[in-house]
């Protein structure tokens, strides 16, 4: 499905209003799925969290791009953009520029609504990849769908021996963000937008299957919404177009990067 902007925030994490019923109850959750090198992208979010905010909509916002453990609470309104990474310990160097994060961030903060981190602690990482419990936390073919898309970003690059680890990081991730959503969810009224990458995003493999759980959080009360181009083979409940920046071919710079000759 796809909505414009607008009708997008005419109601609280809403769908379009032809599909819209009076007595559809809204979904509490807002899931972002974005490309990270993808400028316009973020800036959507960004107006989407002070549209939100500013109707009273909003609880908080989850971010894939600071880790689970850190939040802005104590970060006042007027605080500057330094305040803010700080409090979330933001890491420029593993890929988040603050160019194009912080306006989400500072939406929210702008607003009194908390920042939250979601992502799966760094420390944590090397552990999950050893951790064949998680092997069963998903399906058979949910995990086959993970490990395509990590081969696919690693542009077939990866071991084969290396895979099944990473498969266990992408699945620990997903569980640190939805459990970062339930528990804020927990807290109170209003809703919860979690920005993360489209992978995370999708509903068939990510944060929303992992979110659901029917006696806390159901299906219908999370939105899935997608950028395109760039989310074929992915699942959504809507669909929006946002101009694409132009950047370097990844798989030529991951080949440079893993000293792979380029064909």
């Amino acid at each position: 499905m796809r909505c414009s902007a607008a009708v997008l925030l005419a109601g609280l994490l809403g769908a379009c209003a032809s599909t819209t019923t009076p007595t559809a109850p809204p979904p509490r959750v807002l899931v972002f799925g974005e490309q990270h090198d993808q400028v316009d992208q973020q800036r959507q979010v960004a107006e989407a969290v002070a549209t939100l905010a500013a109707r009273g909509h909003l609880r908080a916002v989850v971010l894939e791009m600071a880790d689970r453990g850190v939040d802005t609470r104590a970060v006042p309104r007027g605080a500057d953009d330094a305040a803010a990474r700080e409090a979330l310990g933001w890491q420029q160097e593993r890929g988040w520029p603050w160019v194009q994060y912080g306006p989400v961030v500072m939406a929210a903060v702008r607003a009194g609504v908390p920042v939250w981190g979601g992502n799966l602690p760094r420390a944590e990482m090397r552990a999950a990849m050893t951790n064949t419990s998680l092997d069963a936390a998903v399906t058979p073919e949910i995990a086959d769908k993970l490990t395509a898309a990590i081969r696919d970003g690693h542009c077939g690059l990866l071991s084969e021996d290396m895979a099944p680890g990473m498969r266990r990081v992408q699945i620990a991730r997903d569980r640190s963000m939805a459990g970062v959503v339930r528990d804020r969810l927990a807290e109170g009224q209003g809703g919860v937008v979690l920005l993360t990458g489209a992978q995370h995003a999708s509903r068939d493999r990510g944060v929303p299957w992992q979110l659901v759980k029917p006696d806390v959080v159901s299906a219908t009360a999370i939105r899935v919404v997608l950028f395109e181009p760039g989310s074929d083979g992915l699942v959504a409940d809507e669909r929006r177009v946002a101009a694409v920046t132009q950047s370097p071919d990844r798989c030529e710079a991951l080949k440079a990067k893993m000293g792979t000759p380029a064909k």
